[in-house]
């Protein structure tokens, strides 16, 4: 079953879907805290791939990254399966780090709706990992990841 991720924003959908869709929005507030992202590819279409490396820069997630045996920059990869502007978009991220477990993908799939006062209300719908452990570090990152984007546009 799905997990629900909701934030509202002080952005409008289009402005939601332009740093959502571009490598310079992505790169402005995608990764986590303690972590950068730097986008490689981005194909937006329906089987479009979006590429991106992201990097642990925060001693505490170089830390935890080290701890884990995994490496501080690693390459991530997600194909587009629904695009419909400026309110749907959904992906596969081919999950390939988790250390010990073969590659599989994992589907997110993000609903942006306007609200009254010109924000809008992001609905990520992300399907599990392959174990609790994990879902919740993934829920984790996207929850920090939704309020960096609020924070960012709450600064413009």
């Amino acid at each position: 079953m799905n997990e629900i991720i909701e934030r509202t924003v002080s952005a409008t959908p289009e402005r939601v879907w332009e740093l959502w869709t571009t490598p310079e929005g992505i790169s402005r507030w995608w990764a986590p805290d303690g972590f950068r992202t730097d986008v490689t590819t981005l194909d937006l279409r329906p089987g479009g791939a979006l590429e991106y490396t992201m990097t642990a820069v925060a001693p505490e997630q170089v830390a935890f990254m080290e701890q884990n045996g995994m490496p501080l920059s690693t390459p991530s990869r997600k194909r587009f399966t629904e695009i419909e502007e400026p309110d749907r978009l959904g992906y596969v991220s081919i999950i390939d780090f988790v250390p010990g477990h073969d590659e599989y993908e994992q589907l997110t799939e993000i609903e942006l709706h306007p609200t009254d006062d010109g924000g809008t209300r992001i609905v990520m719908h992300v399907e599990p990992l392959h174990d609790e452990v994990w879902t919740q570090r993934l829920l984790a990152g996207r929850a920090n990841e939704l309020e960096n984007l609020a924070a960012l546009v709450a600064a413009e």
